[in-house]
């Protein structure tokens, strides 16, 4: 992949932002930044970092996807009343993959595991 200074840019900003954010979000926060990425060099940019391995994309929490800069394994958990996204270390599970495989057979390749509830700061303010 070539080196781009709008990608270098959207990387950036996605990595200081880890709330796992969406195109639409990524591109208000490079607009405030006074970027000068378009809708169009966003979105393309996004799936090529997707593409080579260096960002993950995650499809299926809201109708549009997510970016996440953490490639490492880990959880997501998804807050229903903010919808904010938060990352869960693997380890809290360290051998959900293996025994999934054991268990069914199945050879797992890829896997995007995503609680969903209500976090602790939403949690907070119903309770108060």
């Amino acid at each position: 992949m070539n080196y781009s200074k709008q990608r270098e840019k959207i990387l950036d900003m996605l990595t200081n932002n880890a709330v796992h954010p969406t195109a639409e979000v990524l591109l208000e926060l490079l607009k405030e930044d006074n970027s000068n990425v378009g809708f169009t060099t966003l979105y393309r940019n996004l799936n090529q970092l997707a593409q080579a391995g260096i960002i993950k994309k995650i499809d299926g929490l809201e109708s549009s996807a997510h970016f996440d800069h953490n490639t490492h394994e880990h959880y997501h958990l998804i807050c229903e009343e903010c919808k904010k996204v938060f990352d869960i270390p693997a380890g809290v599970a360290p051998d959900l993959v293996k025994n999934t495989q054991l268990a069914t057979g199945f050879e797992i390749t890829n896997h995007d595991i995503v609680f969903h509830g209500i976090c602790s700061e939403c949690k907070k303010r119903k309770d108060d």
